[in-house]
């Protein structure tokens, strides 16, 4: 089975996440460490993304809030060649978490680029990190799948989500797609003029 990576966004998910149930549950799952848990910084964050995908290439990426952000912006690096496929719950608008938690959030901005390996992005439509239109629209720029989950929150133990048992099969479902599939499909679309949500990231 591959291993999944987890990365959790502000302050590390917080205890009682369904990502620390994930890390629980799963001997696959494999924590990415940050330095410092309660001020993000995308760069910083991004290289050590891309390290743990150097010990565990092929891994399933298994993001929450500010660590979908990240693994969104793994599209057009070389590091996402070691992606086996991401599953973004709940990916924040960094000015949203501006305004929600002041200052503790530096340079960071939404991806600019599709993704080359299976995704799919799960959102909630009164999550006060991100609109379920924007949402949507990340999932449409990276090429992915989208799931909606109503009015879920943002995903997190403050919504009711303890222990997710769903995320579980929507990684499995990722997993299991016909990469031969997907890589016709990324190749048809990259083909194509990008779509504005992309333009806009200039």
């Amino acid at each position: 089975m591959a291993t999944r990576l987890i990365i959790p966004g502000l302050n590390g998910s917080g205890p009682g996440h369904w990502q620390h149930d994930w890390l629980a549950d799963d001997p696959d799952a494999v924590l990415v460490q940050q330095r410092d848990w309660a001020r993000p910084d995308l760069g910083e964050w991004l290289v050590r993304l891309e390290d743990a995908l150097r010990d565990h290439p092929g891994a399933t990426l298994v993001a929450h809030s500010f660590g979908a952000l990240v693994a969104a912006n793994l599209a057009g690096r070389p590091a996402a060649a070691l992606v086996g496929a991401a599953l973004l719950v709940a990916p924040c608008d960094p000015d949203r978490v501006r305004s929600l938690h002041p200052g503790a959030v530096g340079t960071a901005m939404l991806p600019c680029a599709r993704a080359s390996f299976p995704v799919t992005v799960v959102a909630s439509r009164n999550d006060p990190y991100m609109s379920i239109e924007d949402a949507r629209s990340m999932a449409d720029g990276l090429n992915g799948g989208f799931v909606d989950l109503g009015r879920a929150g943002h995903i997190n133990i403050s919504s009711g989500h303890g222990r997710w048992p769903a995320g579980y099969r929507l990684a499995q479902r990722l997993e299991n797609a016909d990469r031969r599939l997907f890589a016709q499909s990324f190749a048809a679309a990259s083909s194509q003029a990008a779509p504005a949500y992309l333009r806009s990231q200039s």
